[in-house]
């Protein structure tokens, strides 16, 4: 769903944004081996790191990154939920939440996160970027359930193959974090 490169800006917000900020080399070094898409020397370091401080919220959010990643998504998700409990004015875990709920096909769920993400910071691109995409996921989903009901007119069915299409697209560019 959108942009991976976002990533370090997501994971240097979340430090900043936190009380507890991790050791800036072990974030340094996980966002690292993440770049150099070393997805399992990033999940070693930040689980070495968290041993050390295991509440750390920047690390804990890295960790559900490289987690996502690896498209181990159910404790991805219970990494992002814990954060969004303890820290609820952070956009970015609710992010995280809405793409894995979308990657799991459920637009509905990924929306509240969405909705909850842009309330706490209405400004958050990221979340808006992806808003769009859940948007345009349950537009798929409501056309496709009219045709079940019988044939779409011309225009919607055009609206629907245009919107495949766009999602098609967007599914090969990586998540907005």
């Amino acid at each position: 769903m959108l942009f991976r490169h976002r990533l370090i800006r997501c994971a240097l917000a979340l430090v900043f944004a936190c009380a507890a900020p991790a050791m800036a080399s072990d974030v340094t070094d996980v966002q690292a081996l993440l770049a150099r898409g070393d997805l399992t020397g990033a999940l070693e370091r930040v689980e070495r790191a968290l041993g050390a401080v295991p509440r750390d919220p920047p690390l804990r959010f890295l960790r559900g990154v490289v987690l996502m990643d690896l498209r181990r998504d159910d404790p991805a998700l219970a990494a992002f939920t814990e954060l969004a409990q303890e820290y609820p004015d952070l956009p970015d875990p609710l992010n995280n939440i809405a793409l894995l709920q979308a990657r799991a096909g459920r637009p509905e769920l990924a929306l509240q996160a969405l909705q909850s993400a842009l309330r706490n910071d209405p400004g958050h691109r990221m979340a808006r970027a992806n808003l769009g995409q859940v948007h345009l996921m349950l537009a798929v989903q409501a056309w496709e359930q009219a045709a079940t009901a019988g044939p779409l007119e011309a225009p919607t069915q055009r609206l629907l193959e245009g919107a495949r299409a766009l999602l098609q697209a967007g599914a090969t560019a990586a998540p907005s974090r």
